[in-house]
């Protein structure tokens, strides 16, 4: 996604291998607003990125099926990841990382090389199986679990960031990481004014606009993250129950939520879904936009057919 009309003050920087954005309504809180911005996403990049071994989450492997104390950034991640598994039956699970690696995205995606050799598949052991204390700081991750949170993570802390800088500064925040983004704060007159694009770096002619006045806008999508796995073409998003690459029944999937970790959930497990997406975000009553690979376009739920399909 990218965003076409903004508030008047805005900085972005590399971070958590996307690009981070952060817009304020007030100019002056700009400087205070991206060190507080940055400050989290390092934190972010300690406690849970899957490609530090000195990550904390990757430390877990040492205490795996023993329960360990948690940071509660770690904890709180871990938590938002467990509720959306719930809310989506398991279609955006966890502990699918260990699928995600054999299919070759077992490092910064800038690294990842194809590779000839066919994959082995092997469905996720499943969200359940990871117990979490998140009030005591603790969690108990079995044998043989890779937690990725690559479906939530992002979004929560662009979610966390948003609050929290909107709560220290007094002003309307929008902070985007990857172009899945989180508003906080009194935004701007007639709300933020964003692009929606299947690349968050560069929007394309016609791409549509879309007004978000409160609350989080994710977009989950196959076209930046793709590569060569075993003679096909395989992608980021996993099916968990399968272990293999989602259906291509979509392109991108835009949804409208109350949080950047709701909104990035439905659509991340609409692609998973396949053909029945549409239908079931229209039931859940999520405004979203559903791309076919080409070029098609499905809406559901209200999503506003102004400024752009």
């Amino acid at each position: 996604m990218t965003m076409t009309r903004v508030a008047p003050a805005r900085a972005a920087f590399p971070a958590l291998g996307s690009t981070a954005v952060v817009l304020v309504t007030e100019p002056a809180a700009l400087p205070v607003a991206e060190r507080m911005l940055r400050a989290d996403l390092a934190a972010v990049d300690a406690a849970y990125s899957r490609f530090r071994p000195d990550s904390e989450l990757m430390r877990l492997a040492r205490h795996a099926g023993r329960s360990a104390r948690i940071s509660p950034l770690l904890a709180g991640a871990l938590a938002a990841a467990l509720r959306a598994a719930e809310a989506t039956d398991g279609l955006v699970d966890p502990t699918v990382g260990r699928a995600v690696a054999r299919l070759g995205y077992d490092r910064d995606f800038a690294a990842v090389r194809d590779d000839p050799r066919p994959v082995p598949l092997a469905p996720a052991p499943g969200w359940w199986r990871i117990l979490l204390d998140e009030a005591a700081g603790e969690v108990l991750i079995p044998r043989g679990v890779l937690v990725d949170l690559g479906a939530t993570g992002k979004a929560y802390a662009a979610d966390l960031a948003a609050g929290r800088i909107a709560a220290a500064l007094g002003c309307g925040v929008l902070v985007s990481l990857g172009g899945d983004l989180a508003t906080a704060g009194p935004g701007p007159p007639g709300g933020w004014l964003v692009g929606v694009s299947d690349d968050h770096r560069s929007g394309a002619p016609g791409d549509p606009t879309v007004t978000v006045p409160a609350g989080g806008l994710a977009t989950s999508g196959v076209t930046n993250r793709s590569w060569r796995r075993g003679g096909r073409t395989v992608h980021h998003i996993v099916d968990p129950r399968t272990g293999d690459t989602a259906p291509a029944a979509w392109r991108t999937v835009s949804v409208a939520a109350g949080t950047c970790v709701d909104a990035n959930a439905a659509a991340t497990a609409a692609m998973v879904r396949g053909e029945p997406a549409a239908t079931w975000l229209a039931g859940l009553g999520l405004p979203a936009r559903l791309v076919r690979p080409d070029g098609r376009v499905v809406t559901a739920a209200g999503w506003p057919s102004t400024g752009g399909s």
